[in-house]
């Protein structure tokens, strides 16, 4: 069976890759993708499925074969980021938009799976779930999902994931038992003082001052509250306050992120960081409030099914293009809400390195990054060949 889909794989690879770089020509931020919602539904209609929107621009299509058995979730993101791109490639977005996270190849891949999975239909020992998802990057998307019942009719056993890597080698597969990734929480710590002249600042409360309190004092959390062996990292990205230089403003906002690959840790560092900045600001006569933007938990890969597909990949491709990690990273993905509801499965694969080829290995989210389309190649087989062995094993 092996290389029967890796020569299927091979033969429908120029549409796949057309499918790609037209999701990637009309890329689409957030929770809202309609030109890639209706070119998703079109190839899967042409293939023979009767997709389905179950909320905005979450679609969902399924196919059986003709042995009952279990139903296997296959997920793609389809979301791009709000960035500028800046390649020379001849598909580039010019709308503001980029898929510079790879969703588009993702979703290209899960096309092309479906395609798959229709022509050897009578090989599947159960039901295979196709789910292509928006927002990931907001970390909504899969709870809206999840809202409107992805995970029923027919009701889910299990789900997987793939996701590209810019600066790993094309194909290399990478995957972790247990907590492969990072929860992360976004909070907003709106700080408000009283407006006054800069020449008396003696009749004002100044906010910037309180949230620079705060900011110093947030580091205390991590250097004397949480023990040095558990991984967390708590960041401010964005401080705004004030418009002239003259003018002490009336209010201070800090934006952050919490990462941790304990859900409890996390929230323990999110409390704590309410009570350390309303306690500076009423301190220096003011007031804070911290609110939760969004948030997602950490990502877990159970350990008996990465275990039986990574097997599987190894038939695929070889021990040398499947390899373990140890650590989990501090990034954070929302594919994550799901694997606390059925057992999951998630992993990486590389998609380019600046040894492979100067044009790859940009980070990703950067204006500039390239992938290798050649990794969809490997990503479809890995599909297919997966959700056909894992259903086989469990026919009834």
């Amino acid at each position: 069976m092996t290389e029967t889909i890796k020569r299927q794989v091979k033969e429908i690879e120029a549409e796949m890759i057309a499918n790609r770089r037209y999701i990637h020509q009309h890329a689409e931020a957030g929770d809202s993708l309609p030109v890639t919602t209706a070119f998703v539904m079109e190839k899967l209609r042409e293939y023979g499925y009767e997709p389905q929107e179950i909320c905005e621009s979450g679609v969902v299509a399924t196919i059986s074969g003709n042995k009952p058995g279990k139903v296997l979730m296959l997920r793609a993101d389809m979301d791009a980021l709000p960035i500028t791109e800046e390649t020379e490639l001849e598909f580039k977005s010019e709308n503001g938009c980029m898929h510079a996270c790879g969703h588009d190849i993702h979703a290209a891949m899960l096309l092309a799976a479906a395609r798959l999975l229709k022509e050897n239909q009578d090989q599947i020992c159960g039901t295979v779930k196709l789910v292509f998802q928006p927002n990931e990057e907001g970390f909504t998307g899969a709870k809206r999902m999840l809202n409107a019942g992805v995970l029923e009719h027919p009701k889910v056993d299990a789900g997987m994931a793939l996701h590209v890597g810019s600066g790993m080698k094309t194909g290399v597969a990478f995957c972790k038992k247990g907590v492969a990734m990072a929860g992360c929480i976004q909070f907003c710590i709106r700080v408000t003082g009283t407006g006054s002249h800069g020449a008396m600042p003696e009749t004002g409360v100044d906010p910037i001052n309180i949230a620079a309190h705060i900011y110093l004092s947030l580091q205390e959390i991590l250097a004397r509250e949480v023990s040095s062996a558990e991984n967390i990292v708590l960041t401010i990205g964005k401080f705004r306050a004030g418009e002239r230089p003259n003018i002490i403003p009336g209010e201070a906002v800090m934006e952050g992120t919490i990462r941790s690959t304990s859900r409890e840790l996390g929230e323990y560092a999110f409390r704590r960081i309410g009570e350390i900045a309303e306690s500076v600001a009423a301190a220096f006569r003011g007031h804070a409030e911290t609110e939760e933007d969004v948030s997602v938990p950490p990502l877990y890969n159970d350990p008996d099914m990465m275990e039986e597909m990574s097997g599987y990949m190894r038939e695929l491709h070889g021990d040398g293009l499947v390899y373990a990690f140890d650590q989990p990273v501090m990034a954070s993905e929302d594919f994550a809400s799901y694997t606390y509801e059925v057992p999951c499965v998630y992993m990486n694969i590389g998609a380019g390195s600046k040894e492979d080829d100067p044009r790859f290995g940009r980070p990703m989210h950067n204006c500039g990054v390239v992938f290798d389309e050649q990794v969809m190649a490997f990503g479809a087989a890995d599909l297919v060949y997966c959700a056909l062995k894992w259903l086989e094993k469990r026919s009834l």
